[in-house]
């Protein structure tokens, strides 16, 4: 398994879609989601990722005081930390509340909006992504506006059609089309997250930057597949095909901490997932993740998260 797909395993993510919008020309709004966007039960808020899905038009979309971004049908609009952001055929006109616009449409229905003038129409899609994880290493990782295409992608096709159908679905009220939506949901920024990678350039350090150098790649996927294993740096430079030290200087340069501090952080990351979602005993996930001992591992996961094991148990179930 690729450390890509590892991550999303363990720190998994829940999303849907609430809204279909529609607007004609000339318009502008701000937009940013809320928790109470998200239909009941259907993804974690401890942090929202936003997006917005073009199905047909054109539009623009602006954070803070960047350059725009023209869009186009096809295009996936994402906001790792759910900024509060600029959507419109024309961005230098005052923007509108989004909130003020929607015409909601009882629980199980997708809210509406529909306005703007009465030229050139756009139509989109806007949706979340929720996690139970504060810090999520791969939003961590992402830049606060990723905007990417599916456009000549293998599933640009088949995602476009699913979309348009499972809304529908759920307009329509029918069983399981918000679980439709949010399998959806993740499926379109795992390929905008894979888009984004495959565009970084050459100078680019982070975890995502790391996941196409191959020897990083591969001493990632090994640790990742392998995390009770008692690693040590040359291992893991065995694994990359590399000596030690051109390994220790690549991963550093690259992910910006020496191997066996990453190691340390991901073991964490597992455990707190495992705390979250089993009822395993804390000293059987302190095994899984590569501690000898229950106490070594509660004061490793104390220091790392500020709360005992224990304790992040009950406040995650709470």
């Amino acid at each position: 398994m690729d450390a890509l797909s590892d991550l999303l395993r363990v720190v998994r993510f829940g999303g849907g879609v609430f809204l279909e919008a529609t607007f004609r020309a000339p318009w502008c709004i701000h937009s940013q989601v809320t928790p109470e966007d998200c239909a009941p039960g259907a993804a974690p808020t401890e942090q929202l990722v936003a997006f917005h899905y073009v199905l047909d038009g054109r539009l623009a979309v602006r954070l803070h005081d960047e350059a725009p971004r023209e869009c186009e049908a096809g295009d996936l609009i994402v906001l790792p930390r759910n900024d509060r952001h600029r959507l419109g055929s024309d961005l230098a006109l005052p923007p509108a509340s989004a909130e003020a616009l929607i015409h909601k449409a009882g629980t199980h229905a997708l809210a509406t909006i529909d306005g703007g003038g009465d030229a050139v129409v756009s139509r989109f899609v806007c949706g979340y992504l929720g996690s139970a994880v504060r810090a999520h290493p791969l939003l961590d990782a992402l830049p606060p506006l990723v905007v990417a295409s599916v456009r000549g992608r293998e599933c640009a096709d088949w995602v476009e059609s699913s979309f348009r159908y499972a809304a529908r679905a759920h307009a329509a009220r029918q069983p399981g089309a918000q679980e439709t939506l949010a399998r959806l949901s993740e499926l379109l920024f795992v390929e905008a997250v894979r888009g984004h990678i495959e565009r970084l350039p050459p100078q680019a350090t982070g975890w995502l930057a790391a996941l196409r150098d191959p020897p990083l790649a591969r001493a990632l996927a090994a640790l990742h597949a392998r995390v009770a294993h008692p690693w040590t740096t040359e291992q893991l430079a065995d694994e990359a095909l590399l000596s030690r030290s051109a390994f220790a200087e690549r991963f550093v340069r690259t992910l910006g901490v020496p191997p066996m501090t990453y190691l340390a952080r991901w073991r964490m990351i597992v455990a707190a997932q495992r705390l979250r979602e089993t009822p395993l005993p804390i000293a059987r996930i302190a095994a899984d993740v590569g501690y000898e001992s229950e106490s070594t591992f509660t004061r490793a996961f104390t220091r790392e998260r500020g709360i005992p094991p224990g304790a992040y148990r009950r406040a995650s179930a709470a």
